[in-house]
């Protein structure tokens, strides 16, 4: 079946799970997530992948479990459903989420290994590939994006001071987010029709990103 949007309950379900993020609310409530979160969001994901997947991938509804291993929080589930289409991680992404705070989505590098980031350097640093990022992430702030990441407070080593994209150089991971507060829209096929637009508006980064960063090379943990 196609995507008609998310559960009615879909919110409610994640406020519970916030309230109370135990096992016992999660197998009280397992035929909501699975109805209402889960199912929408991989029929959602399977309208997208034809249009997005190409060069990167067939896309994954991400595990519902916190991995709690070297975290203090040791609270079993994740308070949000998120879902991608990436070829691996750093090099170009399309995220999309439901949660409590409604629909967000997103694009860009949200994680660099060492190689990564090595390689993003090298392209930002050069007036054209670098000047070319600087365009599409101002294009994208333009229309609504927040720009973030994890950035040096200080310049990267090899880099002065002055150079004329610092503060992109800072980035050691960087990506575009927007939402949409919870409403009917979330319920319905419009649903749909927004992460198509929001994606396409990001279709510059993640590109420039797979093009000029790529996967990782090195050897997964």
């Amino acid at each position: 079946m196609g995507f008609e949007g998310f559960g009615e309950y879909a919110i409610d379900f994640y406020d519970g799970l916030e309230a109370d993020n135990s096992k016992s609310y999660w197998d009280a409530n397992l035929a909501t997530y699975k109805d209402d979160v889960r199912a929408p969001m991989e029929a959602l994901l399977a309208e997208l992948v034809p249009e997005f997947g190409d060069g990167f991938g067939e896309g994954k509804v991400f595990r519902p479990y916190r991995d709690v291993r070297f975290a203090k929080d040791k609270t079993p589930y994740k308070t949000h459903c998120g879902a991608v289409i990436e070829q691996g991680r750093g090099g170009g992404a399309y995220y999309v989420e439901v949660g409590p705070a409604g629909l967000r989505v997103g694009g860009g590098c949200f994680h660099f290994e060492s190689d990564q980031l090595a390689r993003f350097r090298k392209a930002v640093d050069t007036e054209l590939r670098g000047a070319e990022l600087a365009k599409i992430l101002a294009k994208l702030e333009k229309a609504g994006w927040e720009v973030k990441g994890d950035r040096l407070k200080s310049k990267p080593r090899g880099f002065a001071e002055d150079h004329p994209r610092i503060d992109l150089l800072k980035y050691r991971s960087v990506y575009a987010v927007r939402g949409w507060e919870p409403d009917d829209v979330l319920h319905e096929r419009g649903a749909l029709d927004r992460v198509r637009k929001a994606w396409r508006q990001v279709r510059a980064f993640n590109e420039w990103a797979r093009d000029r960063v790529g996967p990782s090379e090195k050897p997964r943990r």
